[in-house]
């Protein structure tokens, strides 16, 4: 479990990199807002979050996945934290805040993620 990290991990870095060469700016892990979000585009009133398929129960074959062990624990760790996230973007959503979550799994794909960025940039109207 010390392996873990919370922060700084590939998802995120390919993230932040795309994001990046498309021209965005941002700051990371603004602990003034709620949730901590891991990438705030103050600019646009957007907050992106990147989360593991795994650790917030996503639908694809990694979050569909149950531990062999300690079934009970993980399963109610994961309900909370599926919990805490829509509370969080509730929270961002009542103060104006435009949320995105990006999947683990959608990071496989630089190309796929340029795709879903500039749709979802587009959709809240937030390309230049």
């Amino acid at each position: 479990m010390a392996q873990i990290r919370s922060s700084g991990t590939r998802p995120e870095k390919l993230v932040r990199s795309q994001l990046h060469r498309m021209g965005y700016r941002f700051r990371l892990h603004v602990k003034t807002l709620p949730g901590k979000p891991d990438i705030v585009l103050p600019r646009y009133k957007t907050v992106i979050f990147v989360h593991g398929c795994f650790w917030h129960n996503h639908n694809c074959a990694e979050g569909l996945r149950v531990p062999k062990s300690n079934v009970e624990y993980w399963t109610q760790k994961i309900e909370r934290n599926v919990s805490r996230d829509k509370k969080t973007i509730k929270n961002l959503e009542d103060n104006g805040w435009n949320v995105f979550i990006v999947w683990e799994c959608m990071t496989h794909e630089q190309q796929n993620l340029q795709n879903i960025f500039a749709n979802f940039f587009k959709l809240r109207n937030i390309i230049e």
